[in-house]
Protein backbone atom coordinates (compact mmCIF):
# COMPACT_ATOMS: atom_id res chain seq x y z
CA UNK A 1 0.00 0.00 0.00
CA UNK A 2 1.15 3.54 -0.62
CA UNK A 3 0.08 6.57 0.96
CA UNK A 4 -0.02 9.87 -1.13
CA UNK A 5 -0.26 13.46 0.84
CA UNK A 6 -1.08 16.28 -1.62
CA UNK A 7 -0.63 19.65 -0.50
CA UNK A 8 0.39 23.48 -2.11
CA UNK A 9 -3.08 23.85 -2.98
CA UNK A 10 -4.81 27.45 -2.13
CA UNK A 11 -6.11 30.44 -3.82
CA UNK A 12 -4.94 32.61 -6.03
CA UNK A 13 -5.38 35.43 -8.70
CA UNK A 14 -5.72 34.66 -12.36
CA UNK A 15 -2.00 34.95 -13.55
CA UNK A 16 -0.46 33.52 -10.52
CA UNK A 17 1.55 30.72 -9.48
CA UNK A 18 1.37 27.15 -7.44
CA UNK A 19 3.30 24.37 -6.34
CA UNK A 20 1.76 21.79 -5.68
CA UNK A 21 3.73 18.31 -3.79
CA UNK A 22 2.51 14.88 -3.53
CA UNK A 23 5.02 12.88 -1.04
CA UNK A 24 4.68 8.71 -1.43
CA UNK A 25 5.58 6.51 1.56
CA UNK A 26 6.50 3.77 -0.72
CA UNK A 27 10.23 2.53 -0.16
CA UNK A 28 10.82 1.86 -3.84
CA UNK A 29 9.54 5.22 -5.01
CA UNK A 30 11.32 4.83 -7.92
CA UNK A 31 9.52 2.02 -9.30
CA UNK A 32 6.59 4.07 -9.68
CA UNK A 33 5.38 6.29 -12.58
CA UNK A 34 3.52 9.71 -11.24
CA UNK A 35 0.67 11.87 -11.84
CA UNK A 36 -1.51 14.87 -11.22
CA UNK A 37 -5.11 14.62 -12.26
CA UNK A 38 -7.85 17.13 -11.68
CA UNK A 39 -11.64 16.94 -10.99
CA UNK A 40 -13.87 20.61 -10.97
CA UNK A 41 -17.33 20.62 -9.75
CA UNK A 42 -20.01 18.51 -12.04
CA UNK A 43 -17.01 17.15 -14.06
CA UNK A 44 -15.00 13.96 -14.63
CA UNK A 45 -11.54 13.54 -13.03
CA UNK A 46 -9.33 14.16 -16.11
CA UNK A 47 -5.52 14.15 -16.96
CA UNK A 48 -3.10 17.06 -16.30
CA UNK A 49 0.56 15.91 -16.22
CA UNK A 50 2.65 13.08 -16.26
CA UNK A 51 6.03 11.51 -15.30
CA UNK A 52 7.90 8.31 -15.69
CA UNK A 53 10.07 6.36 -12.96
CA UNK A 54 13.19 7.88 -13.64
CA UNK A 55 11.89 11.62 -14.51
CA UNK A 56 13.10 11.09 -18.09
CA UNK A 57 9.82 11.80 -19.68
CA UNK A 58 6.93 14.19 -18.82
CA UNK A 59 3.42 14.53 -20.21
CA UNK A 60 1.15 17.29 -20.28
CA UNK A 61 -2.46 17.30 -21.29
CA UNK A 62 -2.97 19.95 -23.73
CA UNK A 63 -5.10 22.32 -21.56
CA UNK A 64 -1.27 22.93 -19.39
CA UNK A 65 1.48 22.71 -21.67
CA UNK A 66 3.80 25.49 -21.09
CA UNK A 67 2.22 26.64 -18.05
CA UNK A 68 2.60 23.35 -15.84
CA UNK A 69 5.51 21.46 -15.12
CA UNK A 70 5.42 18.17 -13.37
CA UNK A 71 8.84 17.06 -11.48
CA UNK A 72 10.07 14.45 -9.13
CA UNK A 73 13.02 13.99 -6.54
CA UNK A 74 13.49 10.43 -5.78
CA UNK A 75 15.50 11.05 -2.88
CA UNK A 76 12.78 12.85 -1.48
CA UNK A 77 9.97 10.79 -2.60
CA UNK A 78 8.16 14.08 -3.70
CA UNK A 79 6.59 14.79 -7.05
CA UNK A 80 5.89 18.32 -7.77
CA UNK A 81 3.41 20.51 -10.38
CA UNK A 82 4.57 23.78 -10.92
CA UNK A 83 1.46 25.83 -12.15
CA UNK A 84 2.46 29.17 -13.56
CA UNK A 85 -0.16 31.61 -15.54
CA UNK A 86 -2.89 30.06 -13.78
CA UNK A 87 -6.44 30.80 -15.60
CA UNK A 88 -10.07 30.34 -13.69
CA UNK A 89 -10.63 27.09 -15.97
CA UNK A 90 -7.60 25.42 -13.29
CA UNK A 91 -9.75 25.39 -10.89
CA UNK A 92 -10.27 21.96 -9.29
CA UNK A 93 -9.33 19.78 -6.86
CA UNK A 94 -5.83 18.23 -7.81
CA UNK A 95 -4.87 14.55 -7.35
CA UNK A 96 -2.24 12.67 -6.96
CA UNK A 97 -1.52 9.37 -8.66
CA UNK A 98 0.95 6.52 -8.67
CA UNK A 99 1.64 3.62 -10.97
CA UNK A 100 3.39 1.03 -10.15
CA UNK A 101 5.73 -0.05 -13.12
CA UNK A 102 4.85 -3.80 -12.88
CA UNK A 103 1.98 -4.64 -10.93
CA UNK A 104 0.41 -1.48 -12.65
CA UNK A 105 -1.33 -0.52 -9.42
CA UNK A 106 -2.96 2.85 -8.83
CA UNK A 107 -2.61 4.84 -5.65
CA UNK A 108 -4.89 8.34 -5.11
CA UNK A 109 -3.99 10.80 -2.85
CA UNK A 110 -6.72 12.92 -0.61
CA UNK A 111 -6.54 15.69 -3.08
CA UNK A 112 -5.82 19.40 -2.71
CA UNK A 113 -7.95 22.03 -3.91
CA UNK A 114 -6.93 24.78 -6.02
CA UNK A 115 -8.99 28.08 -6.83
CA UNK A 116 -8.25 30.93 -9.29
CA UNK A 117 -10.19 33.82 -9.16
CA UNK A 118 -10.83 36.09 -12.10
Amino acid sequence: QVRLVESGGGLVQAGGSLRLSCVASAHTFSLYNMGWYRQAPGREREFVAAIRWSGASTFYANSVKGRFTISRDNAKNTVYLQMNSLKPEDTAVYYCNANHLSTRNDYWGQGTQVTVSS
